[in-house]
């Protein structure tokens, strides 16, 4: 997901949530970790994503909530505020996990909400990477990349 193109409008980014107990140090801690979320969000009816295994997606009606499993975080977004709620409650009724407020950086991201959308930037990030190069003073330009570049549609894909 990036800036506000979002295929659907997700209207709570609700949680991040962090393990208070976890096997650190041991191999195998992570593939059993992510093994024992993994059937439990799929024994209550999450569907997990094509492409990113580590997505997982629950429709009821017509909302939707997205659940996307970083190591031993969890980061969710839904288009209904009671899908996070029987989200975080049976979650909590599972694991010993605590709440870690809204989500405002993870990762490399940074996440602002507000009335027009959600926002997702990483320009703390490139701040940092300027810094560490000594190029903070360095020229700026207004596009990334050039201008005389065209794009073409990629017609075997998906439409």
């Amino acid at each position: 997901m990036s800036h506000n193109y979002l295929a659907l409008k997700i209207t709570n980014i609700q949680s991040v949530y962090k393990l208070k107990k976890a096997l650190y140090g041991l191999k195998q801690a992570p593939r059993q970790w992510y093994e024992r979320l993994s059937l439990f969000l799929l024994s209550h009816e999450y569907e997990r994503g094509k492409v990113d295994k580590t997505l997982f997606i629950k429709k009821a009606a017509t909302d939707i909530i997205l659940v996307q499993i970083y190591v031993d975080d969890i980061v969710l977004g839904s288009s209904n505020v009671k899908l996070c709620e029987d989200f975080v409650k049976a979650m909590q009724g599972e694991f010993e996990m605590s709440m870690m407020g809204e989500l405002s950086f993870f990762l490399v991201l940074q996440v602002r909400k507000s009335k027009e959308g959600i926002f997702i930037c990483q320009s703390k990030y490139c701040k940092e990477i300027l810094k560490k190069f000594e190029m903070e003073a360095c020229k700026a330009g207004a596009t990334p990349m050039s201008t005389n570049c065209y794009l073409e549609a990629d017609k075997a894909g998906p439409g």
